[in-house]
């Protein structure tokens, strides 16, 4: 394995958090993965060594969930719902809590409009940086932030904190 591949290897679990956050359901976001994967192995020479191999690949995928929903609005198919909720287990009581906490705040994301589920995904949850999250997104970073800043409110506020204005 090339280290283009093993690079790859390890960003599965962030590709494929990033799919959910485009689908909204986890075996079409893992479609999408293997989607992702297997463009970016047949343009890997398009990829700059030395540059950010994530946005990249976001983008791969961002392209690829594009052209499938664009596939099934002209086959009229319809997305399976979402499955209900996560398996919490009997990891102790703290681990249980956190897993309710981060469900939670899946859902109220899985709420946002897609402009800011996406701006919200790709910067606070993947890491991005602004300019790379607006490249990703083709889209101003002014909007980007615009649309970040007023994800991120919607999210606190549902979940009972307090958004800033800023």
């Amino acid at each position: 394995m090339n280290a283009f591949q093993q690079e790859m290897v390890e960003l599965l679990p962030r590709l494929r958090r990033f799919g959910r956050v485009l689908t909204r359901d986890r075996s079409d976001a893992d479609d999408l993965v293997q989607i992702t994967v297997e463009r970016a192995l047949m343009r890997e020479d398009q990829w700059t060594p030395g540059t950010r191999l994530d946005s990249w690949m976001f983008r791969i995928m961002k392209n690829a969930w594009i052209d499938e929903t664009r596939a099934r609005k002209r086959r009229d198919v319809v997305l399976a719902p979402e499955a209900a909720g996560l398996g919490i287990g009997d990891d102790g009581a703290a681990r249980a809590e956190r897993r309710l906490e981060v469900a939670e705040v899946e859902r109220e994301l899985m709420r946002l409009p897609e402009d800011q589920r996406l701006a919200v995904a790709l910067v606070l949850v993947e890491g991005l940086s602004y300019r790379e999250a607006a490249s990703v997104l083709e889209t101003p970073e002014g909007t980007l932030t615009s649309r970040l800043v007023r994800g991120r409110n919607a999210i606190l506020a549902r979940l009972g904190g307090e958004g800033s204005a800023a």
